[in-house]
């Protein structure tokens, strides 16, 4: 399983550390020639700024549901191989990765740039999660729009998860800041099963057994996405 995140909107700024490597960060080879260039258009230090972790720096509704820091030894080693954050200036992150304060929406237009941030990273973020885009692998998605129009798989199963406000008529409202923590849940449950998570009903199994209540909905079209959709009552 393939597990992304959004990075949030809101970010810690580490007091102190060590800056930034960027030899170090996930996908060095694939992404660090696009970091760089990334880097060099927005300027302002980055490069020199302390570090941390991305789960300290990384705040907001869905961080704090996933909770990384109280998963155990196993759920943190699923994270380590499972989990990516999508970002506009790092293009992936694992949770581990130290980066420093930056903000940077995937939308942002960079003048020095000669093309937006989601085409400039695209290319490269397909290469680098090539080995992960193959039948019989599963994505679990719970990118925003704009984060998830960078990459989706051709050949893996691919769930979205997303929430709705169910009332009392039964209508369905889509949840927008809700939504973060009914992904923080998910993602949290996901990575709490000791069984591996193979296929979108296994992620339906998981969420269910949580006690979220949520309904899987398959593709309407082939090779179209798998949505688990998260209800909330009214």
């Amino acid at each position: 399983m393939l597990l992304l995140l959004p990075p949030s909107e809101g970010k810690a700024r580490p007091p102190a550390g060590d800056p930034v490597d960027l030899d170090a960060l996930a996908f060095a080879a694939e992404l660090g020639d696009v970091r760089r260039t990334v880097l060099r258009a927005i300027g302002g230090g980055l490069l020199e700024a302390p570090a941390a972790p991305a789960a300290e720096v990384y705040t907001g509704v869905l961080f704090d549901r996933l909770d990384a820091g109280s998963l155990t030894a196993a759920a943190r080693r699923r994270a380590r191989e499972q989990l990516l954050v999508a970002s506009g200036l790092w293009g992936l992150v694992r949770l581990d990765d130290r980066i420093p304060h930056y903000k940077l929406p995937i939308g942002e237009q960079v003048p020095r740039l000669r093309t937006g941030l989601a085409a400039l990273w695209r290319p490269a973020v397909a290469e680098a999660l090539a080995s992960r885009d193959r039948d019989g692998e599963l994505v679990v998605d719970c990118r925003s729009g704009s984060y998830a129009a960078v990459w989706r798989p051709r050949a893996a199963a691919l769930v979205e998860v997303r929430a709705f406000r169910v009332h009392a008529d039964g209508r369905r409202q889509v949840i927008t800041h809700m939504a973060k923590a009914s992904r923080g849940d998910v993602a949290r449950e996901l990575l709490r099963t000791r069984r591996a998570v193979r296929t979108p009903r296994h992620v339906a199994q998981v969420a269910a057994a949580a006690g979220i209540e949520a309904e899987l909905v398959a593709p309407a079209r082939d090779r179209g996405p798998w949505t688990l959709d998260v209800l909330e009552g009214a």
